[in-house]
């Protein structure tokens, strides 16, 4: 009975992973809230590659940038992560948490912005990560 259910594990875990697909798209093939989003905030930057991941009945979109910047986007085409070598764009960020940033840590600038369920969190160029409300209330050092 061990065997057997090991075995129906492995195969629905499989089956699982074998139902994500990663499809490289055009960025003229980008809906159309992803392309607006792009031009409102890194108006300057090219795309280098857009990936559409369909898992499931879920689809996202990971968009490369010139520069070493990735965007994600979820189901809803709303932006969910932000990545970049450099300091992210101001309008990118909620003010209430850039406002923390520059007060707290002067000199440090964010590099990465990422939302869940429940909270943002951001990275600094010093590597370290924070996290904050919805509304941009700070929470805590994520260690």
């Amino acid at each position: 009975m061990k065997k057997l259910f090991v075995i129906v594990t492995a195969i629905f875990t499989l089956s699982l992973v074998s139902c994500e697909k990663e499809t490289l798209v055009p960025e003229t093939e980008l809906p159309k809230e992803i392309t607006t989003y792009i031009q409102e905030h890194f108006r300057e930057t090219a795309v280098v590659q857009s990936v559409k991941e369909t898992e499931l009945a879920d689809k996202s979109w990971e968009v490369y940038l010139e520069g070493g910047v990735l965007l994600k986007f979820n189901k809803s085409r709303k932006i969910t992560d932000i990545e970049s070598m450099s300091a992210l764009p101001e309008s990118v960020v909620p003010q209430k948490i850039r406002e923390y940033v520059a007060t707290k840590y002067p000199g440090n600038f964010i590099r990465s912005w990422e939302l869940d369920d429940r909270n943002q969190q951001v990275e600094l160029d010093s590597g370290l990560e924070l996290e904050f409300t919805m509304g941009g209330d700070f929470l805590r050092i994520d260690l």
